[in-house]
């Protein structure tokens, strides 16, 4: 049962995807648990997902006589292992060679594997199985499995530091007090901008966001910092509509245009980014995340993890993807 729970929630996420993308381009978020790279073509690459899809759906929702196996989803299910353990395998390549940090040294991708490994295993020897599925248990467990992936994202892709030389880097705000002083998630998130500035990784700052408890706005309290922090005013760019996430993509993308900008590094906290590359990505903005260096551990961590789960899901449901900006 646990296997069958597994491979609904894969097989609908793979579905759902897939399907979306279809009507609109940019949607599909299937790279969050397998990546192609340049193995496949992408008509190839999204076959085979949707293969698997129809593997999985069936193997969860099925029922099946005594002594009945389901051989071809296993090695359906075994062959997508093989290639998330290829995924796994970049990523230690990339952290050996020094190209990404990780705050926490365990990709996802070995989790995929294992996950899939063990629905194959269960698919390959199934012989007692229950001819009725216990479908509550198969729909409670999957609801609660796609309200845990923001988390798994936030704790994997999130805390992976994926810094490199870049031609802009957007800083996402956070509070600004009244008198202009940072808040410390806000200074998190602009010393590490500054960082990568004068290590000579980003030519440019875009620091993104609302209005501050009093009259300067957490842009402009960036900007100070940065400025006593060693970046020329003239490789700062303020954005102070950034109310949101939705609204520093939409500010920011026609600004990657106008500059030819094609490398972009994005600044947030660690449970914000599966957020932030999503909405670029759904923009047909491809963006390189860097978490921000905490001076000390925030208190309020399990609330705005907890507040990123829903909205996560806020923004994969309801944020139509945008057309991909047109090159000049």
């Amino acid at each position: 049962m646990i296997a069958r729970v597994l491979a609904l929630f894969i097989g609908l996420f793979i579905a759902i995807n897939l399907l979306a993308n279809a009507v609109w381009p940019g949607f599909d978020a299937n790279a969050w648990w397998i990546h192609f790279g340049r193995w496949l073509p992408g008509w190839l690459a999204q076959g085979s997902l949707a293969v698997a899809a129809a593997a999985l759906l069936t193997f969860a929702l099925k029922n099946r006589r005594r002594g009945q196996r389901s051989r071809v989803v296993a090695i359906v299910a075994a062959s997508f292992a093989v290639a998330a353990l290829v995924n796994a395998a970049s990523f230690y390549w990339l952290l050996a060679t020094g190209r990404i940090e990780a705050g926490f040294p365990f990709p996802l991708s070995l989790v995929i594997a294992a996950t899939l490994l063990f629905i194959a295993r269960s698919a390959w020897t199934e012989a007692r199985e229950d001819s009725h599925p216990h479908w509550w248990i198969l729909a409670g467990g999957s609801v609660c499995l796609f309200a845990l992936l923001p988390l798994v994202l936030m704790l994997f892709f999130g805390n992976t530091d994926y810094r490199r030389p870049a031609d802009v880097v957007v800083v996402f705000g956070a509070r600004a007090y009244k008198d202009g002083r940072l808040s410390d998630a806000l200074q998190d998130r602009i010393r590490t901008a500054c960082e990568l500035y004068r290590d000579g990784l980003a030519k440019r700052l875009v620091l993104s966001g609302g209005p501050g408890d009093g009259p300067i706005t957490e842009a402009e309290a960036m900007r100070g910092y940065a400025l006593k922090h060693g970046v020329r005013a003239a490789d700062i760019f303020l954005d102070n509509q950034g109310v949101n996430t939705e609204a520093t993509v939409r500010n920011t993308t026609p600004l990657f245009q106008q500059w030819h900008a094609r490398r972009i590094l994005a600044v947030s906290h660690f449970y914000h980014l599966p957020r932030v590359k999503l909405a670029y990505q759904r923009a047909g903005v491809e963006v390189c995340t860097v978490p921000a260096r905490q001076g000390r551990l925030l208190g309020q961590i399990p609330f705005d993890m907890a507040r990123e789960v829903a909205a996560f899901w806020d923004y994969y449901v309801k944020e139509k993807p945008a057309a991909p900006p047109a090159r000049a």
